[in-house]
C-alpha cells in the first residue's frame, strides 16, 4: 500500500509547477493512495493514478487537468483501486472496451449499404437486369426511406413494422414482397458479421404474431379508388394543401401515374415547352419507357414548384432525397379524416368503403374514361403503361397516340378540376 500523502487542496494542486528539467513530474495529492498529478516540461497536466496490479505496476490515466477536477480524479481513482481490488485491470479493461468499440465501428453498416452489397452479391442469381430493378425499386421506394440510415445491427422488429404497415392491407402483395426482400438483406448482413440474433423481418414466429395473413387482407390489384362523383372535391381539397407531398399527390392524379415514378421524377425527364413528361424504362414498372403528356393544369403545377440547387429531383423530401410513398398515402389519408371531422363525406372507395389510397386513383382514371368519355379503352391502357396481353394488339400498336393521349389528359384534368367539355363548371360544393 503505497504511503498516504498530504491531501493537497484545489488551490494547491493549481499552483503546482514544474521545476525544470525534460522529465515528467509525478505530484503526489493525496486523499486516494497512489493519486499524482503529472506535470510535463511545458506545463501540461493529467492525472495518474499509480498502483499494483497482480504483479505488474501501472499508471493508470484518469484524464487531464482542469477539465477533470481534483476532486473527480479521486473518485476515479478510487473506482479504479475498487476494481482492482475486485481482481479487474483497469488497463486492460479500456483497451478491451477499446477494441470493441474499433470493431463495431467496423461492423456497422447501413441498410442501405447492405442492400447494395447484398444485391451485388446476388447478381448471378437474378434472371434478368428487369429482375434486379424490381428488387432495387421496392426496396429504394419503401424500406430506404425508414430503414435506409439505420445500422443493420440496430434494426428491430418495430423498425420493419413500421415500413410494412401503411402497405400491408391495401397493398399486401408488394408488402409481402418487401417483407422478404428485407428479410433477404438482413440474412446477408448476418452472415457477412455486420449483425447477430434473430432476423426481424422473419415471419414465422414473428411478424406472423403481429400482422395478419396476406390471404386474410386485401391484395394487389384492389386498392381503394376514389369514387368519380367524389374526384372533383378531392381534387378542390388537395389543392388547398401545402407541402412536396401534396404537389406529388396532385402530378400523380393528373397523370394518372404511379407513386415511385412520381416520387422518382427529375427534372431532366420533364420538357415544360413541349408539355411532356418521358420517364426511362429503368424507372417504370414494365421496363420501357413511358411517354406521359402534361395537361396546360399540370405545367403550371410544375411551372410554381420550387427547384433546389444541386437536387435533380422535383418532389426532394426534406434531407434531400426521394419523397416516401408514406409521405403521399398520408397525405390522402389526412384528407379523408378531415373531411370526416368537418362533417361531410370522406373519401371512401365506392364498393369495399374503404378510405381511397394514391394507387386507386389510376382506378378512377380508368373508371373516368369507361364511364364518362368515348375514349377507346386501349388508350387507357397505354396511358397506365398497362402490359398488353394480347399479342396481336401489342404487334399492331406501334405508337403511344401520343397526341390522342394528350387530349384525354386534359379532359381528364378538366373532370378532376369540376369542370365538363365546353367550360361548364359542375358544382361540387
Amino acid at each position: 500500500m503505497p504511503k498516504l500523502a498530504e491531501e493537497l487542496r484545489a488551490l494547491d494542486v493549481k499552483r503546482l509547477a514544474h521545476p525544470g528539467g525534460k522529465r515528467n513530474i509525478l505530484f503526489s495529492v493525496g486523499g486516494v493512495p497512489g493519486l499524482h498529478l503529472q506535470v510535463t516540461p511545458k506545463g501540461g497536466r493529467s492525472w495518474v493514478l499509480r498502483a499494483k496490479v497482480g504483479n505488474l505496476r501501472r499508471d493508470i490515466g484518469l484524464g487531464g487537468f482542469p477539465a477533470v477536477t481534483l476532486s473527480q480524479a479521486r473518485d476515479k481513482a478510487r473506482e479504479a483501486r475498487a476494481k482492482i481490488e475486485g481482481g479487474v485491470d483497469p488497463v486492460e479493461e479500456r483497451k478491451a472496451a477499446k477494441a470493441a468499440l474499433v470493431a463495431a465501428q467496423r461492423r456497422g453498416l447501413t441498410f442501405a449499404k447492405a442492400m447494395e452489397r447484398c444485391l451485388a452479391a446476388k447478381l448471378d442469381a437474378f434472371k434478368n437486369a428487369k429482375h434486379r430493378q424490381q428488387w432495387e425499386n421496392t426496396l429504394a421506394s419503401y424500406a430506404i426511406p425508414e430503414l435506409g440510415a439505420m445500422l443493420v445491427q440496430d434494426i428491430t422488429t418495430q423498425d420493419v413494422l413500421r415500413v410494412l404497415q401503411p402497405l400491408w392491407n391495401d397493398r399486401t402483395e408488394t408488402a409481402t414482397r418487401l417483407r422478404g426482400r428485407i428479410e433477404t438483406v438482413l440474412s446477408w448482413a448476418t452472415v457477412a458479421g455486420h449483425r447477430t440474433g434473430d432476423n426481424p423481418a422473419r415471419w414465422a414466429g414473428n411478424l406472423k404474431e403481429l400482422l395478419p395473413a396476406p390471404s386474410k387482407v386485401a391484395t394487389e390489384g384492389n386498392h381503394p379508388a376514389l369514387a368519380l362523383d367524389d374526384a372533383p372535391r378531392w381534387f378542390a381539397a388537395l389543392q388547398s394543401r401545402e407541402g412536396f407531398g401534396a404537389r406529388a399527390l396532385e402530378l400523380l392524379a393528373l397523370t394518372a401515374t404511379r407513386s415511385q415514378e412520381v416520387r422518382g421524377a427529375q427534372w431532366d425527364e420533364i420538357d415544360l415547352d413541349k408539355a411532356l413528361w418521358v420517364i426511362p424504362g429503368a424507372r417504370m414498372k414494365m421496363g420501357k419507357e413511358h411517354r406521359v403528356p402534361l395537361s396546360a393544369r399540370a405545367v403550371v403545377l410544375l411551372k410554381a414548384l420550387p427547384r433546389l440547387d444541386g437536387n435533380p429531383l422535383v418532389f426532394p423530401a426534406a434531407r434531400g432525397g426521394q419523397l416516401s410513398d408514406m409521405t403521399l398515402s398520408a397525405t390522402m389519408k389526412r384528407m379523408h379524416e378531415s373531411a370526416v371531422a368537418e362533417g361531410v363525406a370522406g373519401f371512401l372507395d365506392r364498393t369495399s368503403k374503404r378510405p381511397a389510397v394514391p394507387h386507386g386513383l389510376r382506378s378512377t382514371f380508368r373508371d373516368w374514361v369507361a364511364e364518362r368519355t368515348t375514349y377507346p379503352g386501349e388508350m387507357a391502357e397505354v396511358a397506365l403503361a398497362h402490359r398488353i396481353s394480347n399479342a396481336v394488339e401489342a404487334s399492331y400498336r406501334r405508337g403511344d397516340m401520343i397526341e390522342k393521349r394528350r387530349r384525354m389528359m386534359a379532359d381528364w384534368a378538366d373532370f378532376m378540376a369540376g369542370k365538363v367539355r365546353g367550360g361548364k363548371v359542375v358544382r361540387i360544393g
